[in-house]
C-alpha cells in the first residue's frame, strides 16, 4: 500500500493488492435542546416510528443522526410543506410544535442558519461572459449523452490511466444547511452547475470553485442539470438550464444569470417528485416523475393514487405536449384495511432514472419502480418503450413479478438505474438494464424487449443490487453492486460483463474497511452511479470512498475518503464528508468532480462537492 501526502484530509493510493482505509472521525453529535414543553414526546409520538425504527423505514427516510445534521429551517420547512402521506404523523401538529421539533432535533433555533444564497459566500467569481459554452469538453446532463452510457471519451476526459494515481485535491464547495450532496454536477463551457438539498442551484467555476450565482427553487434539487441551445428568438442568446425539484416542479433558467425563464408542475399528486434528470432532444424536454406516496405513510392514510409518468414539454416555452403514464389504468378504490382505511390501485411505477433516447427508432426508454398497491400492473419493475412523438406505449418488458409495496414479502426491486442503449459491432442495438434485484439484462429493442442474456452481479435487496447506474464502453458494461445487508467483506462490488454475451470478464469487491462496526454503516455498498473513461471506472461507496478501478482487471488505481472529515471550503461554509450515493462522478477537462454526503437510509450525512485534477 502506498500512502500519498495528506491534503487537509486522508488521500490514499492502492496498489494492485487491496488495501484498507483508516477509519475516519464520526460526525459529532449535536446536543439537543427542548424548546417547548413535551417536545421530545412530540417527536417520539409523531416521528420516531419512521426515523428511529430503521427496519420499518424506506431508504430515503433520514435517521435520527441525519436529522441532527440538518438545519432547523429545512426540517421545519419539510414538516410544513410536505404531503400528509410523507409526514402522516405530524399533520395534527401546530406550526409552533413543528418549529419546536425542528429545534429539538438540531439544537438551535429556526432562523439561525447560514444563507443558501451565493451573495452571502466569500468566493464570488468576477463577472465573466458565458461565451460559447458548447465549445470545448463537457459533461452535460445525467448520462453525458442520449444513450445514458455514462462514458466520457479520452479527449473530453483529459485524464489518462497514468495520471489517475497522481490526482490532486483542487477545491471543495460546501452546500449550506444541507445534510446531503445528492445532485450530480455537470460541466459545460468551464462552468459547473449543481443542485442541492437546500433547494438552491449553484453556478461555479469548474477550475476554481468560485460561485457566479445561485437560484432558489421551491424544493430540494436532486436531478442533474442539462443545458440546451439558445432559446428561439433570444438576443443576446439565452442558454437554458433544465432540471426538476422534489416537489415535481420543472425549471428552465438562464445559464448566464440564473434568472427563471419558465417553471411548470409535472404532477399534481402531493407526493410526486423529480429525482432523475430530464432529457433534452430536438427542442423537447422529457421529464420523469416519481413519488414517495407508498412510503413513510401512517396507518390511517389512504394509499395510493400516484402513477409514474414521463412528461414532454416544449423546451422553449414550457408548454406541455403530452404526459404518458407508466400505468394506463387510473387508480380506483379496491379494499379497506382492518382499521378501515381505503386503499386504491393500481398505483406505483415511479420513474427514478433519466430517460434514454433512441433517435434511430424515435423511441424513449425508461425503467420503472414497484407497484404501491394491488393490483400489480404489468408495467411496474419493467422497461417501457414510449413513442417520442405521440407518447404512446410501444412495448413493455417486466423483469420482476409480484412486487407490491403493501405486501409483507415484497422485494422492492425497482429499476432505478437509467437504461443504457448500445450498438454491437454487427450493427444490432441492445438495451442494458440493471436493477435492485442484483440482475443485469440485455434486451432486444426490435423484439419487444426480448431478453438476450442475463447475469447476476449481486444478491439483491431493497438496498441491494444496482441502485443508480451502470456504465458501458463499446465492449463492456460495468455494473456496481450494493448489498450492504451482507456486511463488510461481502457488500459492494464491481463487475465487468461483455456486451455481446454477458460473459463475466472480472468481478472485484472493494477493500474491507478498517472500521469496527459489523453492520451496514461500515459496509462499502456501491450505490452511487458509476462513470467510465478509457482505462478506468470511477465508483463511490456508502462508506465514503471514491475509487478508480482499472477496466482491464478491476484493480484499484486510486482512492480517496473524506468520511467525517471537516475541511476548509472555497465558499467558507463548514464542510464534512459522508456516504457517496445517488449521483455519479463527473469527469471532464482533466478534473474529477463528485459529492460526499447522503443523509438518508442510514447513510452518513455530509455536504461536500469535491474537485480533483491533474497537476
Amino acid at each position: 500500500m502506498q500512502v500519498m501526502k495528506r491534503v487537509s484530509f486522508f488521500l490514499l493510493l492502492w496498489s494492485a493488492a487491496a488495501s484498507v482505509i483508516p477509519s475516519a472521525r464520526s460526525f459529532a453529535q449535536t446536543t439537543n435542546t427542548t424548546p417547548g414543553p413535551g417536545t421530545g414526546a412530540l417527536y417520539s409520538s409523531s416521528c420516531a416510528s419512521c426515523h428511529e425504527v430503521r427496519e420499518a423505514a424506506p431508504s430515503h427516510v433520514p435517521d435520527h443522526n441525519a436529522l441532527t445534521q440538518m438545519s432547523p429551517e429545512s426540517i421545519y420547512r419539510s414538516l410544513s410543506i410536505n404531503s400528509p402521506a410523507a409526514h402522516a404523523g405530524v399533520v395534527k401538529l401546530t406550526g409552533q410544535q413543528k418549529r419546536d421539533v425542528a429545534e429539538f432535533l438540531t439544537g438551535r433555533p429556526v432562523g439561525s442558519g447560514l444563507s443558501n444564497d451565493a451573495s452571502a459566500m466569500k468566493n464570488l467569481c468576477p463577472t465573466e461572459s458565458l461565451g460559447e459554452p458548447f465549445k470545448g469538453p463537457m459533461w452535460n446532463g445525467w448520462g453525458k449523452d442520449l444513450t445514458n452510457a455514462r462514458f466520457q471519451t479520452a479527449e473530453a476526459a483529459g485524464l489518462t490511466t497514468d495520471q489517475i494515481p497522481h490526482l490532486q485535491f483542487k477545491w471543495a464547495f460546501a452546500f449550506p444547511n444541507a445534510n446531503s450532496a445528492w445532485a450530480q454536477p455537470v460541466v459545460v463551457g468551464g462552468r459547473l452547475y449543481v443542485g442541492s438539498s437546500n433547494g438552491s442551484v449553484y453556478a461555479l467555476s469548474a477550475a476554481r470553485g468560485c460561485v457566479y450565482w445561485s437560484f432558489a427553487a421551491k424544493a430540494g434539487v436532486r436531478s442533474a442539470i442539462t443545458m440546451g441551445p439558445p432559446l428561439k428568438g433570444s438576443d443576446p442568446p439565452q442558454y437554458p438550464l433544465y432540471f426538476g425539484d422534489v416537489k415535481a416542479n420543472v425549471y428552465a433558467l438562464d445559464a448566464a444569470t440564473g434568472k427563471l425563464l419558465w417553471m411548470k408542475s409535472a404532477d399534481a399528486n402531493p407526493s410526486a417528485r423529480i429525482t432523475a434528470a430530464p432529457k433534452l432532444f430536438e427542442g423537447h424536454l422529457y421529464v420523469p416523475v416519481a413519488s414517495w406516496e407508498a412510503t413513510a405513510r401512517g396507518p390511517h392514510t389512504e394509499c395510493c393514487k400516484f402513477r409514474g409518468s414521463v412528461v414532454k414539454y416544449d423546451a422553449n416555452t414550457g408548454e406541455q405536449i403530452w404526459k404518458s403514464y407508466t400505468i394506463s389504468e387510473e387508480p380506483k378504490p379496491t379494499r379497506k384495511t382492518e382499521s378501515g382505511v381505503q386503499l386504491w390501485g393500481p398505483s406505483g411505477g415511479a420513474v427514478w432514472g433519466s430517460p434514454t433516447i433512441d433517435a434511430a427508432r424515435n423511441v424513449l426508454y425508461v425503467g420503472t419502480g414497484d407497484s404501491y398497491t394491488d393490483p400489480q400492473a404489468k408495467t411496474v419493475d419493467a422497461v417501457l418503450a414510449i413513442d417520442l412523438v405521440k407518447g404512446a406505449l410501444l412495448w413493455s418488458r417486466q423483469l420482476t413479478e409480484s412486487d407490491v409495496a403493501d405486501s409483507p414479502n415484497a422485494p422492492d426491486f425497482d429499476i432505478g438505474a437509467s437504461v443504457i442503449l448500445k450498438t454491437l459491432p454487427d450493427g444490432h442495438s441492445i438495451l442494458l438494464v440493471s436493477s435492485k434485484s442484483g440482475m443485469t439484462y440485455s434486451l432486444n429493442p426490435d423484439r419487444q424487449g426480448e431478453i438476450l442474456w442475463e447475469h447476476r452481479v449481486g444478491a439483491g435487496n431493497r438496498r441491494g443490487g444496482t441502485m443508480w447506474g451502470a456504465a458501458a464502453d463499446d465492449k463492456v458494461v460495468y455494473v456496481p453492486n450494493v448489498d450492504t445487508q451482507l456486511g463488510p467483506g461481502k457488500a459492494g462490488g464491481l463487475t465487468a460483463l461483455g456486451l455481446d454475451t454477458g460473459r463475466e470478464l472480472w468481478s472485484v469487491k472493494p477493500p474491507v474497511p478498517d472500521c469496527k462496526a459489523s453492520d451496514e454503516t461500515c459496509a462499502p455498498g456501491q450505490s452511487a452511479a458509476i462513470t467510465v473513461i478509457q482505462g478506468a471506472v470511477f465508483s463511490g461507496s456508502t462508506n465514503g470512498v471514491m475509487r478508480a478501478y482499472s477496466t482491464k482487471d478491476g484493480h484499484v488505481l486510486w482512492g480517496f475518503s473524506a468520511m467525517g472529515e471537516p475541511i476548509t471550503t472555497v465558499n467558507g461554509v463548514r464542510g464534512t464528508g459522508g456516504s457517496m450515493n445517488g449521483a455519479g462522478p463527473t469527469i471532464v477537462g482533466g478534473m474529477v468532480f463528485f459529492n460526499s454526503g447522503y443523509g438518508y437510509g442510514g447513510d452518513t450525512p455530509g455536504n461536500l462537492l469535491i474537485a480533483f485534477g491533474v497537476e
